[in-house]
């Protein structure tokens, strides 16, 4: 079958999308609004982009034509916390993922602890084994779009005890993060193989 992404309604094109690009790592984003309100959500169109200086990228779409509240506070605040969701962590992840209004702490409503970051005034998910600071490095609003995407360098990594590996790596098998499909679906850490690369001269 082929299918021209003009033939689509908005909402097909999306889930199509969503359900060919899979699985998608998740960035829970909290940040600190100016007023010192706290905000989470999750952001599954989420990747690295540079190692050197370190830099991640997160697409946020609009809400009702809107900016989300994770976007508007990056923006005015240029900081923010990705905190990696474990399989422990997935409900009350999902529970962040609502349309709530601005004045609703998803910390509080998760019953998640915030935990002070070193560098940015955004606090982290305590419970969370992964957490990386992030200031704004630079904002691209989409010509013909919705989405903007915020690329943010990393300040600082918090990597809880136990969970770095003895080469400095993050121990991803531990951390069993969860990632995202299509519909309410998301897909567990499963089996890992190393595949060495080749080595030309």
């Amino acid at each position: 079958m082929i299918i021209d992404p003009s033939s689509l309604a908005p909402r097909d094109r999306y889930r199509l999308l969503i359900s060919s690009v899979a699985p998608r790592p998740i960035a829970w984003i909290s940040t600190r609004a100016r007023d010192g309100s706290l905000n989470l959500a999750p952001f599954s169109f989420f990747q690295a982009l540079s190692g050197t200086p370190p830099l991640v990228v997160i697409s946020i779409g609009k809400r009702k034509g809107a900016p989300k509240d994770t976007l508007r506070n990056i923006e005015e605040t240029g900081e923010f916390v990705i905190n990696t969701v474990t399989e422990e962590l997935a409900e009350r992840m999902s529970l962040t993922s609502g349309e709530w209004p601005a004045d609703v702490n998803e910390f509080e409503l998760t019953r998640l602890t915030p935990s002070p970051s070193e560098v940015v005034k955004a606090p982290r998910v305590a419970e969370s084994p992964l957490n990386m600071e992030a200031r704004l490095f630079q904002l691209v609003h989409l010509t013909g779009s919705d989405y903007a995407l915020v690329v943010g360098e990393i300040v600082r990594w918090h990597v809880a005890d136990g969970y770095l590996a003895p080469d400095g790596l993050v121990d991803i098998a531990r951390i069993r993060p969860i990632a995202r499909l299509a519909r309410d679906e998301y897909t567990k850490f499963g089996e890992v193989i190393s595949i060495p690369r080749p080595k030309v001269q």
